[in-house]
């Protein structure tokens, strides 16, 4: 016997597919459809298409906008000299929320990751290339996850650029605030190492 109709199960299973959501969490979303109003499911199904369809990527940057040109790269206040490559573009809003960089950005769309199929042709890096032959640039801050994929595509990426003779930096990637060194595992203390600076 089913412990779900089937409309409600293919809800649930529809937000299992989301990225971080479980089995318990997407049964749980899918009552809370059930729960609302016709309207409310209305507006919340409206949501979902209008962001789909009303929002695309900048032409520039990769980065997700609802216009040609994103809000930062159109902007003259930024330095377009210094290009910040991130994974995704929730990597380009970590980095705004600690207004700290004052540069622009390019969004890869994902990693190199040989387990999942995803090569780089599969990222936005042509498109990097193409803007740092076009652009005045004078160096690319790679700011990719400090996983082995994201290392992966750092190194891919900063040989690629050797070529343009520009400066090419990493993020420093260390210990988080409050952490502990007896239970940092060894790449994270290697990186908080190479990452030192003056203080």
């Amino acid at each position: 016997m089913e412990l779900l109709l089937k409309p409600l199960q293919d809800l649930a299973d529809k937000f299992r597919s989301l990225d971080g959501v479980g089995k318990k969490s997407s049964v749980k979303m899918a009552f809370s459809v059930l729960n609302m109003s016709e309207d409310e499911a209305r507006a919340f199904a409206d949501a979902i298409i209008c962001a789909k369809t009303q929002i695309g990527v900048c032409k520039c940057c990769q980065n997700i906008t609802s216009s040609e040109l994103c809000s930062i790269c159109s902007s003259d206040s930024r330095d377009h000299s210094i290009i910040c490559v991130v994974e995704d573009p929730q990597g380009v809003m970590a980095l705004e929320k600690v207004k700290e960089f004052n540069g622009v950005y390019h969004v890869l769309h994902g990693t190199i990751s040989p387990m999942k199929g995803i090569g780089p042709d599969q990222l936005k890096i042509k498109e990097l290339l193409a803007r740092i032959e076009r652009e005045e640039v004078s160096e690319v801050i790679i700011a990719t996850n400090p996983t082995v994929e994201g290392e992966a595509t750092a190194i891919y990426i900063s040989r690629l650029l050797k070529p343009f003779e520009i400066k090419v930096t990493r993020i420093a990637n260390g210990l988080p605030v409050g952490a502990d060194l007896e239970y940092a595992d060894e790449v994270t203390l290697y990186r908080a190492i190479q990452g030192r600076r003056d203080i």
